[in-house]
């Protein structure tokens, strides 16, 4: 089971960023204890707190020439994940 899905690169997200807060889409079932395992074996830092935040899936209905579509966003779950103090996880270093 892959944790950590893809980090939150947002204008909101980048400024909280400087702060050592750090966002993340991860699996629906992870824990806490597991998102902050899973931070700090990837990026070699030192984890103080992690918040969980799950979204539920949100109607849609589009109207096209031939038909109405109807159907569902994803649901997902969000960690916002703070660092130590000195700690810097770099996501455009592979870049």
């Amino acid at each position: 089971m892959d944790i950590l899905k893809q980090p939150i690169i947002t204008e909101k997200v980048s400024a909280m960023n400087e702060g050592g807060v750090y966002g993340f889409v991860v699996d629906k079932t992870a824990k806490k204890p597991e998102i902050k395992a899973a931070v700090e074996k990837t990026y070699g830092v030192k984890v103080v707190s992690v918040r969980t935040m799950r979204y539920a899936a949100k109607r849609k209905t589009r109207y096209t020439k031939s038909q109405i579509v109807s159907g569902f966003t994803n649901s997902f779950k969000k960690a916002m994940v703070e660092v130590a103090e000195g700690d810097v996880i770099d996501f455009y270093g592979e870049v």
